[in-house]
């Protein structure tokens, strides 16, 4: 029988193919070494592609931060003296700035000061005014920085115990301060140290004797998410479990644990507890079944009744950040959460900062590029207003399914909105004048010109919010 069958298909003639006829290259897809993702991508496949594959991740650039010792002065300077430069041999933190967004030449820093001070003379009146309304409002005490002074302060007197060298290192002249060699070595912290600080805030408990069915369900800059079930309650909950040694700045992970465990309101996301698995911290979080709002924008035409619901969730819950100090700075479709009840809830903490009396302003450069305010791209200081601006740009996510400048590399796009005027609709004649109006108020390039989430809540186009019944429906219709 073997024989045969071998005989058969000796017999058994290839049949020839033919080449194609009228062949068309339409799309040409590679992928981009330099940004860490596909060009050309057929937009009918995209709808088929994680999640990780196409949307941008927030980042940090760590060598335009500048580290302040928690309880120092802050000196909003417009020159860097080259005291502040210190060598990349000694191995901690450089704060000379070398972001290729900023002009940074010895010839353009000159030129800027000059622009500055004259523009400072003839604005004297309006900054004072600006200051004043600024002042009438007392900033929170910043929780977080209190517990690192605290520390720093014992790490200080540990060392001069040892050293039996006294020294003080808070500035509090007019001036810039005239060495950062001492101040960067309270700055630092090894990965001991900073583990041994993260306990403080933590759950004790081994969290794998608590909770169990572990299923991964996505992942993000900071680590990856798992639903699990809680074994004393019988309910599901989602974890994030980030790496302690795969994080740009590792004390970013404390905004995950102390900033949501502080702040409650009906539109966050709600932290049960937090734990430290060997190099892992583990922060376990109220579980939302409808997903994030991308998949609803990317999948679905929101009515315009809609997309005033949504921004009446975010706002509420931004008005209440805004009030207690904190900066979300992550603004974007990917941080609102999804309930199949309607339920809207603002998430991802890891970026977020906390502004009070000693540090009105932030200048990190932090945030995902697409959705960046220009002054932070910029480096300017900058406040809650950061996150208005996002928040406008997320509602021309909502109308048009992406941000503007999606097309672009974020490092040009970040290059527009920091050059350019604000972005507006592509059909702007297809949306009501009160939605045109409302984004009008969020996308304006003076920080100081933007509305806040307060007066933001008191514009008509809210009041075509649809109730959360329909809402409800939707999430459910795009899950089906």
């Amino acid at each position: 029988m073997a024989k045969g069958k071998e005989a058969k298909k000796k017999k058994l003639k290839k049949k020839d193919i033919s080449l194609p006829n009228n062949f068309k290259h339409n799309y040409h897809m590679t992928y981009d070494n330099r940004e860490g993702n596909y060009i050309g991508v057929p937009p009918q496949w995209k709808k088929f592609l994680a999640k990780e594959f196409e949307r941008p991740k927030p980042f940090i650039d760590p060598s335009v931060v500048t580290e302040i010792q928690p309880g120092a002065l802050v000196l909003q300077a417009q020159t860097v003296s080259p005291g502040m430069r210190q060598s990349a041999s000694t191995g901690k933190i450089n704060i000379a700035r070398s972001n290729s967004l900023r002009q940074n030449s010895v010839k353009s820093r000159a030129k800027n000061n000059k622009v500055v001070e004259e523009s400072s003379e003839n604005n004297a009146p309006n900054m004072a005014l600006d200051r004043n309304k600024a002042a009438t409002r007392s900033l929170p005490k910043n929780v977080y920085s209190a517990q690192r002074k605290e520390y720093y302060e014992a790490r200080r007197q540990q060392q001069q115990g040892q050293n039996n060298e006294p020294s003080d290192n808070m500035d509090t002249s007019d001036g810039p301060p005239q060495s950062s060699t001492a101040m960067s070595d309270n700055i630092f912290v090894s990965p001991d140290e900073f583990r041994e600080a993260l306990k403080l805030v933590v759950n004790q408990d081994d969290p794998k004797e608590i909770f169990e069915n572990f299923v991964k369900i996505g992942e993000g800059s900071t680590g990856v998410v798992c639903i699990a079930k809680d074994k004393r309650s019988g309910k599901h909950v989602a974890i994030k479990k980030m790496d302690l040694h795969k994080q740009q700045r590792r004390e970013l992970l404390f905004n995950e644990v102390v900033t949501m465990k502080n702040y409650h309101h009906t539109n966050i996301i709600e932290l049960y507890d937090a734990y430290l698995v060997n190099e892992e911290l583990w922060v376990v979080m109220e579980y939302l079944d409808g997903g994030a709002l991308t998949d609803l924008v990317t999948n679905t035409q929101l009515k315009e009744e809609h997309i005033a619901y949504f921004c009446k969730c975010c706002l509420k819950a931004l008005e209440y950040l805004h009030s207690q100090g904190v900066i979300h700075r992550d603004i974007k479709s990917d941080s609102i959460l999804l309930s199949r009840t309607g339920q809207i809830k603002l998430s991802d903490f890891g970026f977020c900062a906390q502004v009070s009396n000693e540090i009105p302003k932030r200048r990190s450069l932090v945030g995902t590029p697409y959705w960046m305010a220009p002054e932070i791209i910029a480096r300017d200081s900058y406040g809650a207003e950061a996150d208005i601006w996002s928040f406008g740009v997320m509602v021309i996510e909502m109308i048009e399914t992406e941000p503007p400048f999606f097309n672009e590399p974020p490092l040009m796009a970040m290059k527009k909105i920091r050059d350019q005027p604000p972005s507006t609709l592509k059909n702007p004649e297809k949306v009501s004048p009160k939605l045109k109006t409302f984004i009008e108020a969020c996308l304006q390039k003076d920080p100081f010109r933007r509305s806040s989430a307060f007066e933001l809540l008191q514009h008509p186009f809210l009041h075509f919010a649809s109730p959360p019944s329909t809402i409800a429906t939707l999430v459910k219709d795009s899950k089906s």
